[in-house]
This record gives C-alpha cells, structure tokens and sequence, in this order.
C-alpha cells in the first residue's frame, strides 16, 4: 500500500461503529487501522472473485426450489 495518507469523511451505522471501536481497543489498534485492514481484505476479495453473500443466499435459495429441474437440464 501506499505510504501517503489522505483524510476523507464518510458515516457509517452507529452500532458498527461502536464495535469497530471495541475492536480496536481489545487489539490495542487505532480505528484508522482497523478500517485500512478491513478495505484492504475487502478490495482482496472482490479482486479474487470472492463471491458475495447475498449471492450465494440467492444461489442456495434458487438451489433448494430448482435443484432437481438444473439436474435435468445438466443431463
């Protein structure tokens, strides 16, 4: 990553806040890096084709109504 830093404001849901605070207490971290760590693995995931959880809810769903009709289909 780069070694320069740029300050930028955005919000966030106040209960993940909260956590994101207790977290970086228990670890001893700032916030600041908690939210670089996070950005970084989630920029990771999304380069690596890491797929999404409510993807893969809407996949299980569709799995679990048309499962026997996409075994037909694939024969």
């Amino acid at each position: 990553m780069s070694s320069s830093r740029v300050k930028f404001a955005t919000q966030i849901d106040s209960t993940l806040l909260d956590e994101v605070r207790i977290l970086a207490k228990e670890e001893g971290r700032q916030i600041q890096a908690i939210t670089e760590e996070a950005l970084e693995n989630l920029l990771e995931d999304r380069r690596h084709g890491k797929v999404r959880s409510r993807v893969m809810r809407a996949y299980r769903t569709s799995h679990a109504r048309f499962g026997s009709l996409y075994e037909k289909l694939a024969s």
